[in-house]
């Protein structure tokens, strides 16, 4: 606009026969070379637009491919094989996804999710440890006794504000058999024996109600199966394959001599019977246990 303002009154000022005439002429030709370089600025921002339009994707592409599922990119092969695998719980748990990877700690949590059954297959030394990994997790110290003599204390408790055990935790691998209220009046003797105030008895069976009582009156705390379960239910999914790692870790379907700590082998009475579980120490060991049908 003020460059049109001067063109106008530069041919105002030229058109008559004033002193002011050669200044108008003076002020067109002056500004002959601004609107040149003007015209020239705009035309190079035109082309620069029309370019910078062709290189960037529309403004509404998301939009686009949401309505159009044929531009959306499809997942590959494999990445719809290890979707539909890890919804199978029949996958061996150290099967990872793709090319025989090893799987997260999520990925074992939902191949082999927990239940009561893991408390069935696994053997007594397995329990234990499962239990101790519980006690960790919550934030103890532990130490515990593998086998020999353990005086009825299966895991020892510490905490990092005292000495010495805090507490003790006696566990029964029982199936079926519900623990009673002379195994829980011997806890208590363990217990003082030890000048505790505090224990825990787990067991993956349940309780008496006289043992349930007893536990009540003298402060100790009880957890069996179920409540096990619970509180392993309740942990992280992290936590709970850490957890199922302990539980399942080697051989943990034979069970181990309580005396020498080693796999028991099976065996059959010379006079027939049932075949059982004997120490492979014999005849320097000749602890046995019997044989579930579940055993391998």
């Amino acid at each position: 606009m003020v460059a049109g303002s001067f063109w106008l009154a530069g041919a105002t000022l030229s058109g008559g026969d004033s002193l002011l005439a050669p200044i108008g002429k003076s002020l067109r030709a002056f500004l002959w070379f601004p609107l040149t370089i003007g015209l020239g600025l705009l035309g190079v921002h035109f082309v620069l637009k029309r370019m910078a339009g062709q290189d960037s994707p529309p403004k509404n592409v998301a939009t686009q491919n949401a309505k159009n599922p044929s531009v959306v990119k499809k997942p590959d092969a494999d990445d719809s094989a290890w979707a539909r695998s890890a919804q199978d719980t029949s996958r061996p748990i150290n099967e990872g996804p793709g090319h025989g990877q090893a799987p997260t700690l999520n990925e074992m949590a939902k191949a082999a999710p927990w239940s009561s059954k893991v408390f069935e297959v696994i053997e007594w030394r397995r329990f234990e440890a499962l239990v101790e990994a519980l006690f960790v997790q919550a934030g103890f110290e532990t130490r515990s006794q593998s086998h020999g003599a353990d005086g009825g204390v299966d895991i020892w408790l510490h905490s990092r504000n005292a000495q010495g055990p805090v507490a003790v935790v006696q566990c029964k691998h029982w199936q079926g058999k519900p623990v009673g209220v002379r195994e829980m009046r011997e806890f208590l003797g363990v217990m003082a024996s030890h000048g505790l105030q505090r224990g825990t008895y787990a067991t993956s069976s349940t309780f008496t109600s006289d043992a349930l009582a007893f536990a009540k009156a003298n402060g100790i705390n009880v957890q069996d199966g179920s409540s096990l379960l619970r509180m392993i239910l309740s942990r992280t999914p992290e936590q709970q394959a850490a957890l199922l790692a302990v539980a399942t870790e080697g051989d943990y379907r034979r069970p181990t001599c309580a005396s020498c700590g080693v796999k028991m082998v099976e065996r059959t009475p010379k006079n027939g019977g049932a075949a059982f579980w004997g120490c492979m120490n014999f005849p320097r060991c000749r602890a046995t246990l019997p044989m579930r049908s579940a055993a391998p």
